[in-house]
């Protein structure tokens, strides 16, 4: 099964993060925070959303940062992905 975005929504799956600090530490997965950086899974076609004329800038494999409490969560297959708009990511990491 594949999620197919649909307007401005991209589809992205969370970057694993380190589970231990500079310092050696070791994250509980309940003390670490949400990550921000996510890979785009799968892009939408863009077009007219809310009156105005959408252009999809992402593409699949980017990495990208979004809004920290953007989207929406979804799990399909045992992954883990989020659904956010277009305007929910504030940069591409290169």
């Amino acid at each position: 099964m594949t999620i197919k975005p649909l307007a401005d929504r991209v589809v992205v799956k969370a970057v694993e993060m380190e589970e231990t600090t500079k310092s050696g530490i070791i994250l509980a997965a309940s003390a670490q925070e949400k990550p921000q950086i996510a890979e785009v899974v799968a892009v939408g076609p863009g077009g007219m959303v809310d009156g105005k004329e959408v252009e999809m800038y992402v593409k699949v494999g980017d990495k990208v940062i979004t809004s920290k409490y953007s989207g929406t969560e979804v799990k399909l297959d045992k992954e883990e992905y989020t659904i956010v708009r277009q305007g929910d990511i504030l940069a591409v990491v290169e």
